[in-house]
């Protein structure tokens, strides 16, 4: 299973393995990773599952689709060109290693 670090705004590193297919939102909420609300439920509506993807794993992202990008303009913590919804990432083994940093605040 791909390993994900999910670094808190305290400094805390949580790694998780996680099934290919699982959201980085399903993933964090799953394994109680604090600063990840989830409230839409991965729907793309609420931003409550913002993350920070380290830059240089950007490249290895899915292209993000139109809805995220618009939902993204209402995030709590400022818009970064590296944030992205949890909910809207998906687990793949390309992603094993990735790195993401949680906001400030989810609400």
């Amino acid at each position: 299973m791909p390993k994900i670090t999910y670094i808190a705004v305290d400094a805390t590193e949580t790694v998780l393995d996680l099934p290919v297919g699982t959201s980085l939102m399903r993933g964090a909420l799953t394994n109680d990773v604090d600063g990840i609300v989830g409230q839409c439920g991965g729907f793309a509506q609420c931003a409550t599952c913002h993350v920070y993807v380290d830059p240089g794993d950007l490249g290895r992202l899915e292209p993000m689709e139109e809805e995220e990008d618009g939902m993204l303009d209402f995030t709590v913590c400022a818009r970064a060109d590296n944030s992205r919804l949890g909910c809207q990432v998906k687990v793949t083994d390309a992603l094993d290693g990735l790195v993401v940093r949680l906001p400030e605040s989810q609400a």
